[in-house]
């Protein structure tokens, strides 16, 4: 039995601290709020992000980030990306032995252009970090609550630690296989946000399965190119973190990133659609990062720069698919050799 603390009572967060229990873990959930915890700890609900579900009753939770990191010999960070360096500011004065960490979030800092390993190993003091592991893939809090059948990728160039959250997390429900490839994973997981955004904006525009296909496809293309120039396999990305990903992403109504493009799509303005959702919607911060890198890199991603000049130039949808369309004929199999 590990003891395992998972930073963020979100809706995966709750579903993965929900896994360790049932696996036996000793498992405590660490929430900002104090009502979340005690709603927790006293009904086993967690109504706000999954409302009909019934919490195991040897999962509980605290507010106290001393006594969270205190209990952990592996720490999960499931927080949105935007508070990865906050939380970590947190956990420092905490530390005073070596842990395990495994970070499950899905996204790229705008501006700085690091990834969400690098912003822990940037974040948190070398002599207590044991080794840092991406926990990514194909999953829908909202499924795996209900135990459906769900694989994912544990990430780490050293594979024992990978496999060490193998073992963690790995059951009749849940399936984790290994990759040492950080790079690729990352990548796969943070950009899939940015092609869902597209996929609902083209639903919210009527535009059926056609289109929907055209960027799932293209939109693996845009997103292998970027992540093998920036050092991954291109083998990652037809993998789960990769083409897995992008394809439950852009096509479940569960995807926060595909309701906020399709609310977009149907005409809302980005502030009215981050104001109805209610949560964080990892996708609009992470196309200003994956424009950022386009640039940076010079690749080409021109999924990416439409939807960055509908989120922030204000350009209507429908003039940025004509846009995409209409650009220079080409050949396809050229396009995507690496």
């Amino acid at each position: 039995m590990e003891k395992v603390c998972v930073l963020g009572a979100g809706s995966w967060g709750t579903a993965l601290a929900m896994v360790l229990a049932e696996n036996g873990h000793d498992t405590l959930l660490w929430t900002h709020r104090t009502d979340q915890a005690e709603e927790i700890n006293s009904l086993h609900t967690n109504r706000k992000y999954l409302p009909e579900t019934e919490l195991p009753t040897n999962l509980y939770a605290t507010s106290d980030i001393a006594q969270a990191v205190a209990h952990s010999e592996t720490i999960v960070v499931a927080v949105p990306t935007k508070a990865i360096r906050e939380v970590c500011e947190k956990m420092i004065a905490e530390l005073d032995k070596k842990v395990l960490f495994v970070h499950v979030s899905k996204g790229i800092e705008p501006d700085t252009l690091k990834r969400i390993s690098e912003i822990l190993a940037e974040s948190l003091p070398a002599e207590y970090v044991e080794e840092i592991v991406v926990l990514s893939g194909p999953s829908h809090a909202e499924e795996v609550v209900l135990h459906h059948p769900t694989t994912v990728t544990a990430a780490c160039a050293s594979i024992e630690a990978a496999e060490k959250v193998q073992d963690l997390f790995m059951n009749q429900y849940f399936r984790v296989y290994t990759n040492k490839d950080v790079i690729g994973v990352e990548i796969g997981g943070a950009l899939k946000n940015v092609i869902a955004l597209a996929a609902g904006i083209s639903d919210g525009l009527n535009y059926g399965d056609n289109a929907k296909a055209a960027l799932i496809t293209r939109g693996l293309a845009e997103i292998s190119r970027l992540g093998v120039k920036m050092g991954g396999n291109p083998f990652t990305f037809s993998g789960l973190t990769g083409m897995g990903d992008l394809i439950v992403t852009c096509t479940s109504v569960h995807s926060r990133n595909w309701r906020a493009g399709n609310l977009l799509g149907q005409g809302m303005k980005l502030p009215e659609v981050l104001d109805q959702m209610g949560m964080v919607v990892e996708g609009v911060r992470t196309t200003k990062a994956a424009y950022q890198l386009a640039e940076k890199y010079d690749v080409a991603m021109p999924i990416t720069t439409a939807l960055y000049s509908v989120l922030f130039s204000d350009i209507e949808p429908k003039v940025a698919v004509d846009a995409l369309m209409m650009r220079m004929k080409k050949r396809e199999i050229d396009d995507m050799i690496y």
